[in-house]
């Protein structure tokens, strides 16, 4: 685990030239590798080239050392993440005569690549970002994973081409700051975060996950392509208990695989279903016991930690739990979000960020329930959308209108606590009478008709969501399987695997997430979804398959995930700051707001009408900008 960096000129430079540019990019990700660093620097008389990473040692400690050569001294790779069946491959190619010199999975990329070529990619089962400079070919490859675990943005302007795991590191290099671009600023507003290919700054992109770039050191053209097709999705006819045996084997085997490493190990156990059966499954291929790290808050109705202490007892893990107080929580508020590089409101990366911390104190790796939602299907979402279908069935919308109206006047809370009030309001808001309808229950902060009301009209865009209907092929989506596509597209590379890998890489620890397989996504998909969604049971077929290990009813608990207190600290602690993101003058020279309708948001909320969720994605936008192009 660690983060990479590269960069290419049209020019001709001097070796210390390149050495200080790509250590400069180093120095800008040490959180996320500070066992050690590696550059490789290459020039001709038409273009230079630097490459450079930032290494967490986890596997091979001794011999794993970066930027890996080909034996002829034509192939060099720079690499993030791990590899899981790196071992397979390795001795399918030994039995071919290829020859090993380190114990990496980052050398078997490269002789895999050597032999190969890009079709080699899709062999690779893990998380990871790479690049690999082909000197016979003159050109560069850069490869994302399936799922998008591990970040990668790139930029290419007036012939130069720069990559890296972070954006700190293209920024840095940059002479000015970059202007704020139409479509990342909207999908900001509108989802709480920005999905690839899109970032919140002109002229720099996120590589979509699944994908790889080549760049032609004799052309200067750079080219983006798929490295996986997705597969046809032909729903299996299959018993029940074929399909429990198959979920519970493959959950297993992807554990087992996961589970690799030269350094200690652990895992995020919150007592839901997804990091309890992880859990289990690592406490039963281990002799010794193993660590386990869980959260509890002061505050009680946020605490669910006994859930988490009925599973370590059950695997009897040694297990430690971390009680946070609000006031942890708020002093790490502005570290946690200016560490994202560009707008992220999501608010569970504050306590995500307190638990990486913690944990990686005792371990350098821990396993994570993180795409048991999106592989199993269990999202409040994906109620909502088979929701949506009947009630607008059987409601007309002039009724529903009524209805959504005076919910709002009667549901208005100053508690910004996600219990059934928020949920049916919520669940009104989403409800849509055109096909916009799921695009509309993903948008978690401002609704189109709402966020209309808030930016400037040279700034709002009202089509956002137009590249992911393309590249999805789904434009009205209308069953569970086309919900789980667009949010493995969408959320959970733009969201979720965010939230994870830079709370987690901030304190150096590895985050692993063995529901993102693709041999389990590929299996899920072809399940009747009913399996998936039982009535409104969610995650049917992962409880079944493993209710047996649990106590009684255990599976089917409830429980509400990592909730902080937000609308309250907003009118509290974070009043100050707040205030400061409506001044009048402020909001004026910004010019991306509408003044007066933005300042009214934000002040109804501090007397006690519940914007908890707009106001803190608005928080979140200021706090980056005002940091990013003022220095406050």
């Amino acid at each position: 685990m660690c983060g990479i960096n590269g960069f290419i000129t049209e020019n001709k430079e001097s070796e210390t030239q390149l050495r200080n540019k790509i250590n400069q990019m180093n120095d800008m990700i040490v959180h996320r590798g500070p066992d050690d660093d590696g550059v490789f620097v290459h020039s001709e008389s038409d273009f230079s080239i630097a490459m450079g990473m930032r290494r967490l040692s986890i596997i091979d400690l001794n011999s794993g050392k970066q930027p890996i050569y080909s034996d002829d001294g034509k192939l060099i790779i720079v690499f993030n993440g791990e590899v899981y069946n790196y071992k397979a491959l390795k001795e399918e190619l030994e039995k071919q005569g290829v020859l090993f010199y380190t114990k990496s999975d980052t050398e078997v990329i490269l002789k895999l690549y050597e032999k190969q070529g890009i079709s080699s990619f899709k062999k690779l089962d893990g998380m990871f970002a790479f690049s690999i400079y082909d000197k016979n070919k003159n050109k560069v490859f850069i490869a994302r994973d399936f799922f998008g675990e591990k970040p990668l943005y790139y930029t290419k302007k007036d012939g130069n081409f720069t990559w890296a795991s972070e954006l700190k590191s293209i920024l840095n290099l940059k002479n000015t700051t970059p202007g704020i671009d139409k479509m990342g600023l909207n999908l900001f507003f509108r989802l709480t975060y920005i999905p690839a290919p899109y970032t919140i700054y002109e002229g720099v992109s996120k590589l979509e996950s699944n994908h790889f770039l080549i760049y032609d050191l004799n052309t200067g053209e750079l080219a983006k392509e798929v490295i996986e097709e997705p597969k046809a999705i032909d729903k299996q006819n299959i018993t029940l208990e074929e399909a429990k045996s198959k979920v519970k084997d493959l959950v297993q085997e992807s554990v087992e695989s996961r589970s690799v490493s030269d350094v200690p190990i652990g895992t995020f156990l919150s007592g839901g279903v997804d990091s309890s059966v992880v859990s289990l499954c690592l406490s039963k291929m281990n002799t010794s016991k193993i660590n386990t790290f869980s959260i509890g808050f002061e505050k009680k109705s946020y605490d669910e930690s006994d859930k988490a202490r009925t599973v370590a007892k059950l695997i009897d893990s040694h297990h430690h739990e971390f009680i946070l107080n609000e006031k942890e929580l708020e002093n790490n508020v502005s570290e946690i979000l200016l560490n994202f590089d560009e707008p992220f409101s999501d608010s569970s990366s504050l306590p995500s960020y307190l638990v990486a911390n913690k944990t990686s104190g005792h371990v350098k790796v821990a396993l994570t329930g993180d795409g048991g939602d999106e592989i199993f299907g269990g999202y409040n979402k994906y109620y909502m959308g088979k929701i949506n279908q009947k009630y607008t069935n059987l409601i007309p919308e002039g009724v529903h209108n009524y209805l959504a109206k005076s919910v709002n006047f009667f549901m208005n809370t100053r508690s910004d606590r996600r219990g059934k009030r928020f949920k049916i309001k919520r669940l009104l808001k989403a409800i849509d009478y055109t096909d916009n309808y799921y695009w509309d229950i993903i948008s978690l902060g401002y609704a189109a008709d709402t966020l209309a009301m808030y930016l400037l009209p040279n700034h709002f865009e009202p089509f956002p969501f137009e590249y992911y209907k393309k590249q999805t092929g789904i434009k009205s989506p209308s069953n569970l399987t086309e919900y789980r596509t667009i949010d493995k597209f969408m959320s959970l590379e733009g969201d979720m695997l965010v939230k994870v890998d830079r709370t987690s890489m901030l304190t150096s620890l590895e985050c692993r997430a063995p529901f993102l397989n693709k041999k389990l996504w590929d299996y899920t998909n072809t399940l009747p979804e009913q399996y998936l969604m039982k009535g409104w049971d969610k995650k049917f077929i992962l409880k079944e398959a493993f209710r047996d290990e649990f106590p009684k009813d255990f599976l089917d608990k409830s429980k509400s995930g990592f909730g902080v207190p937000i609308g309250d600290w907003l009118r509290s602690s974070l009043k100050k700051d707040l205030e400061k993101y409506i001044d009048g003058t402020f909001l004026k020279t910004q010019n991306i707001f509408q003044v007066e309708m933005i300042t009214k948001l934000v002040r109804d909320h501090l007397n006690g009408i519940d914007n908890t969720f707009m106001v803190w994605t608005f928080f979140c936008f200021q706090k980056w900008y005002r940091n990013t192009y003022l220095n406050l």
